[in-house]
């Protein structure tokens, strides 16, 4: 029985590191840096992604949005302006034709209007009033809305220049309107950076989650089979005896053994 026992812990003890995971080698160490950095850069780059869709959507991709839904015309006719008005206070200031900024309160504006004929009259007795502004929000940034050369040009009562009218609503005109330039705001502004996050996130998704479908197995459990012995010394005979007391006081015994062939 004892020597069964210590066979048993020997076969153990020689099965044991056997069963360790083998270390890491160096192409597994460089494989962990190398997934490290690259997601490293593809969370950089969502961040920078995310935050030049939230500087330039509100700045650049909106109001050329808008300019293509106001429908201007791009053949251009003679605008001249009829009235400039010169405004102050909070409450006589919710436009101006241009100003540079567009997020600070208006406590002086200047209101500019002019006449125009559209293009599908040419009659110069049908003539439409409309408010002339510097772009579709009315305000910008420098260098490309400055205001100063924009008075010197349009806000001049008499003064003629050619504009664009919108279809849409005819009491609006701008000087200038290039629907290429508009579109290419779109696709620059929005389009390429929506692209690169997008990308990136897929990117950190496929690296980070596991996106493959796990099926269950719908099979009945089967009950193991038997293993066959290929070597018959592993097979051990346990035998139980039992002895029964002849007086009354006797405890009744139970002897084990264990019977390991050869």
């Amino acid at each position: 029985m004892h020597g069964s026992s210590s066979e048993l812990l020997l076969d153990r003890a020689r099965k044991a590191p056997e069963a360790l995971p083998p270390p890491p080698g160096a192409g597994h160490v460089c494989l962990k840096r190398l997934k490290f950095y690259v997601t490293s850069a593809l969370a950089m780059t969502v961040s920078g992604g995310f935050a030049a869709l939230l500087f330039l959507v509100p700045l650049y991709v909106d109001p050329a949005v808008s300019t293509l839904m106001s429908d201007f015309d791009p053949e251009p006719v003679t605008c001249e302006t009829s009235q400039v008005e010169y405004l102050a206070g909070i409450g006589n200031c919710s436009w101006s034709s241009c100003r540079e900024g567009c997020t600070s309160d208006l406590y002086r504006c200047t209101h500019v209007s002019v006449f125009y004929t559209p293009n599908q009259n040419h009659s110069d007795q049908l003539r439409v009033e409309a408010t002339l502004l510097v772009n579709i929000k009315g305000c910008g940034y420098p260098p490309e809305v400055q205001c100063s050369r924009f008075w010197d040009l349009y806000a001049r009562e008499g003064a003629k220049f050619d504009c664009h009218y919108s279809r849409r609503n005819a009491s609006l005109v701008m000087p200038s309107y290039n629907r290429e330039e508009h579109v290419d705001t779109i696709l620059h502004y929005f389009l390429v950076p929506f692209a690169v996050t997008t990308v990136a996130s897929i990117g950190l998704c496929v690296l980070h989650c596991d996106c493959r479908c796990s099926r269950k197995s719908t099979a009945p459990n089967k009950r193991p089979r038997n293993k066959l012995v290929s070597n018959p010394s592993d097979i051990t005979i346990s035998r139980v005896e039992t002895i029964t007391p002849r007086g009354d006081d006797d405890e009744e015994l139970t002897i084990s053994s264990s019977i390991r062939p050869l």
